[in-house]
Formats: C-alpha cells, sequence, structure tokens
C-alpha cells in the first residue's frame, strides 16, 4: 500500500479532489491531511472523507521535527502540497527528495516566488495583459517555486477576463489533472 499525505492551508478543493481520486484506485491510501490552519476548510473536507487530520504551527513545523517524525511513522511515500503556504523546511525536503509535490496557479516560473499564490498570482497575470495561464506541478526543493517541473498545462486568457474568471479556469485545471499526475509520480518510485 502506497501511502499519501497531503498538505494544505485552505479550502481543501484540491485535497478533496486528490482523495476522491485515489477512493477509487486500490494500493494507494491518502493516510494524513496536515495543515497548519486551525480554521482551513481543509478540516471539514477531510473529517466529511474520514481521513485524519494534524494540525500544527509555525513552531512545530520549523523548530522541531514532529512532523517529519509523524511522517515517516506513517511510512508516507509520497507529500503532495494542496494549496499549502508555508515553505517546506530543509530537513523534510531532504528526507523526501524528489517526493514532495506542488501545484502552482500559473505556468512557472513566471509568477512564483514569495507571496505569489491564488488571486496575487492571478491578479498579476491579469496585470500583465497575458493571454494565457495554467498550472505548474512540481517538484518541491527548498525555495519557492522553483524545484523541477514535472507538468504544465495552459488556459487561454480573454482581453475581458477578471482575476476571478483567471482562476475558475485555473482551478478546473488543477482538478482534472493533479491527481493524475500525482499517480503518475507515485507510481514511478523506487519500491
Amino acid at each position: 500500500m502506497k501511502q499519501i499525505a497531503i498538505f494544505a492551508s485552505g479550502s481543501g478543493s484540491n485535497a478533496e479532489r486528490i482523495a476522491e481520486y485515489f477512493s477509487q484506485k486500490p494500493g494507494v491510501e491518502i493516510t494524513l491531511i496536515l495543515t497548519n490552519n486551525p480554521q482551513a476548510g481543509v478540516i471539514q473536507r477531510a473529517r466529511k472523507l474520514h481521513i485524519p487530520v494534524v494540525v500544527f504551527d509555525r513552531a512545530t513545523f520549523y523548530e522541531s521535527e514532529r512532523v517529519l517524525q509523524l511522517l515517516r511513522k506513517q511510512e508516507i511515500d509520497l507529500i503532495v502540497l494542496a494549496g499549502f503556504m508555508m515553505l517546506i523546511p530543509e530537513g523534510l525536503v531532504k528526507a523526501f527528495p524528489n517526493r514532495i509535490l506542488n501545484i502552482h496557479p500559473a505556468l512557472l516560473p513566471r509568477y512564483g516566488g514569495k507571496g505569489m499564490y491564488g488571486h496575487f498570482v492571478h491578479e498579476a497575470v491579469i496585470a500583465a495583459g497575458e493571454v494565457e495561464s495554467g498550472i505548474t506541478i512540481h517538484y518541491v526543493n527548498e525555495h519557492y517555486d522553483e524545484g523541477q517541473i514535472a507538468f504544465q498545462v495552459s488556459c487561454p486568457v480573454a482581453p475581458t477576463d477578471t482575476a476571478a474568471d483567471v482562476a475558475r479556469k485555473v482551478q478546473v485545471l488543477e482538478h482534472e489533472h493533479y491527481p493524475r499526475v500525482v499517480e503518475q509520480v507515485l507510481n514511478a518510485l523506487p519500491e
């Protein structure tokens, strides 16, 4: 059985979509959902899906190895970031080399980096007059949005689109592609 841990900070729509996708796949389990936000919508989604939730604070994440120890105890094979807003500590990246995936709501390397998430990305895309946006799924390293790209797909941005319009188009791409790419990465991992 391959074990996935999902980290999320917000509403959790991608986490829910991934959990639903893998509920139909024997041999894969979403073992944990971890969040740094005790008010995150992902908590309710996880409860509805009967997935254990772990809430941690900044100090626990950056100043202790409790999260890493938990992931090891659960024998996690792959970590999936689904709207997780904290930089992954170097120790966690080193403990899970090429085993942490993130999704970014733009075509990296553009519109990435600290503070570039959610509506900030979509507003920047609109402000720049871009004709396309999309998603980037990438491996996580010690820097925001700089890891090796695993998958990208684009969507058009019309001249009349607002940031909210772009957000809706991007979310459709996220829900369609992220679970499948997670599965491909998981299947390619050495035993």
